[in-house]
């Protein structure tokens, strides 16, 4: 990998990281405890708590992204960036920009998830 392809891709990756930061701010002021006087009705305030369940499930997953995302970008300046962990082929660069946190290339991933 050039050094002008390392550079587009930790700018995907700050940019990604801005956008991960943005919507985390919003999943967490939407995942708040509903309070039990709310004045909804039951089956409101069921759909609500399911609601409620999906929002904090993405906000997971989207913190989890953002670790990702912040270890890869410590790590895109390395020579060891981009290369698969399994196989240690160097991992396609339309897939870095696709999923920069990739630690795997297709083929190994595949494998590794027994497809």
């Amino acid at each position: 990998m050039n050094t002008q392809q390392r550079q587009s891709i930790k700018e995907k990756i700050i940019v990604e990281i801005a956008s991960i930061q943005k919507e985390i701010v919003l999943l967490e002021e939407k995942s708040q405890p509903i309070t039990p006087d709310c004045s909804l009705g039951r089956l409101t305030r069921q759909e609500m708590m399911l609601e409620q369940q999906v929002y904090l499930h993405t906000l997971e997953e989207n913190q989890k992204r953002l670790n990702r995302l912040k270890f890869a970008l410590s790590k895109v300046e390395n020579e060891d960036y981009g290369e698969c962990k399994e196989c240690e082929e160097d991992i396609a660069y339309e897939r870095l920009l696709l999923v920069p946190e990739s630690a795997y290339c297709v083929n190994c991933l595949d494998e590794l998830n027994g497809e």
